[in-house]
This record gives structure tokens, C-alpha cells and sequence, in this order.
């Protein structure tokens, strides 16, 4: 696959994880929601890496490390949200902390955060050409 073909490759996964988060919500699986929007913005974060320095993006689901790659000039709040999407993502695949965290994230606070990480993955993919 040429960078071409593999941005669109990262999109597309991106794209299709993003409707899961969004489904994930609907159906009441609150934990999956946030799971899954943590997936889409590292996978977008990943297609603009590519884009960007023209080689695969490092191995690591640490949103806040994947953008400081990019230099993209995050609000904190933005930030906020991505430092979150990680801890979820680690802690929720474990299974040791995901009971924990399924009594943490109830509907009220999914909702927020898939509307917060809608903002940024909208934006992100806005800067893919």
C-alpha cells in the first residue's frame, strides 16, 4: 500500500469506529462507547502521522503522546478529553478495573464524552487532505 492507501485505510477504520462509539451509546453499553472513541481518534491521529511525516505512527495508544508528534496546538480542554480517552481505554482492557469502570460511566457521562470527542475527531479529520 502506498501513504495514500494507507491514510484511507486509517480513516475508514476510524470512520467505522466512530458510528460504533455512536451505536455503542445508543444500545446502553456506556463503557464501549468511550472505548470506542478513544479508538477512532488514536486511528485518525494515526492517518494525519502519516499524512504529515510520511511513515507509520508510532506504536502506542496515548493520545496526548500521538498528538504532541503533530504539534496540532490543542486547547487543554481538548487535551482533557484525550488524557481521559487513554486512561479509559487502558484501564477499560482490564479486567480487573473495567467493573469499576462500568459503574463510573453511566449515560450522562458517556454522552459528553462522545459530543467532546466528536468536536475533536471532526476537527482532526478536517486537517486530512
Amino acid at each position: 500500500m502506498n501513504i495514500s492507501e494507507k491514510i484511507e485505510y486509517w480513516l475508514d477504520i476510524a470512520d467505522y469506529d466512530m458510528e460504533t462509539s455512536r451505536s455503542m451509546q445508543k444500545s446502553g453499553r456506556y463503557l464501549y462507547t468511550v472505548f470506542m472513541c478513544q479508538q477512532a481518534i488514536e486511528k485518525i491521529l494515526k492517518a494525519l502521522y502519516l499524512q504529515e511525516i510520511s511513515k507509520e505512527a508510532p506504536l502506542s495508544h496515548n493520545l496526548v503522546y500521538l498528538q504532541s508528534l503533530l504539534r496540532l496546538n490543542l486547547s487543554k480542554a481538548q487535551l482533557r478529553v484525550l488524557a481521559d480517552l487513554t486512561t479509559y481505554y487502558i484501564e477499560g482492557r482490564y479486567p480487573s478495573y473495567k467493573k469499576r469502570l462500568s459503574t463510573l460511566i453511566g449515560r450522562e457521562k458517556s454522552s459528553k464524552i462522545l459530543k467532546e470527542s466528536e468536536e475533536i475527531y471532526r476537527w482532526l479529520k478536517s486537517k486530512i487532505k
